[in-house]
């Protein structure tokens, strides 16, 4: 009997020894690992300069809630609709105007609802392409990044097109416009790489 009782005894300390070393402050190099989001760099979740538009693509993300919680695009009327919340207008607001208006809707129904808004495609930001190309319109900057790529997107030329005048009219801040020539047979032989710009929303590329 005096066996079983030390043999006992050593068990307990064992497991108490374990529990101990459970018990440990967690390592705080995989803390902060677990704390970082899982979304990308490029996804914009709190530029204050940044403005949600029409058709942009929204990850909504409410702590806790994954009923609620969901990728959405912005309707052409600027609006979301989320479970609970309704109707918000998300166009025009900055992500964290979104959150809180969110957050606010929310209260009604959770204590202290965490509201997270990533926007992760930014599809309101847009080019012109107009003249000689065979689809000629208005696209997202996400689908083409320079004139080159613009050209592409719009199907290319048609016929008689004057590759070697075409132009890019850009908005200046002060309301007025610049005109940024465009030689497209000297930007493909490599000639004047530089013309081949990176464009900005509300850049218009004209092809005569």
């Amino acid at each position: 009997g005096f066996v079983v009782i030390l043999l006992t005894g050593f068990l307990w300390a064992q497991g108490t020894a374990t529990s101990q070393t459970d018990a440990r402050p967690p390592d705080p190099a995989a803390s902060a690992a677990l704390a970082q989001p899982l979304t990308s760099p490029a996804n914009k979740p709190h530029d204050d300069h940044f403005v949600i538009g029409n058709d942009d693509l929204l990850a909504i993300n409410v702590w806790k809630e994954p009923d609620i919680s969901r990728q959405i695009p912005v309707r052409l009327d600027g609006k979301i609709s989320l479970p609970l919340v309704g109707e918000v207008q998300a166009a025009g607001r900055t992500p964290l105007q979104l959150e809180q208006d969110i957050a606010s809707k929310l209260r009604n129904y959770i204590a202290e609802p965490e509201v997270a808004v990533m926007v992760q495609q930014i599809n309101s930001e847009k080019f012109n392409i107009l003249g000689q190309v065979a689809k000629p319109g208005s696209y997202s900057l996400t689908s083409a990044v320079t004139v080159l790529d613009a050209i592409a997107v719009a199907g290319g030329f048609r016929d008689f097109t004057k590759r070697k005048s075409i132009y890019i009219l850009r908005q200046s801040p002060n309301g007025g416009e610049s005109r940024i020539p465009f030689n497209y047979k000297d930007v493909i032989k490599g000639k004047n790489p530089g013309q081949n710009i990176k464009l900005e929303p509300r850049d218009t590329v004209v092809v005569p």
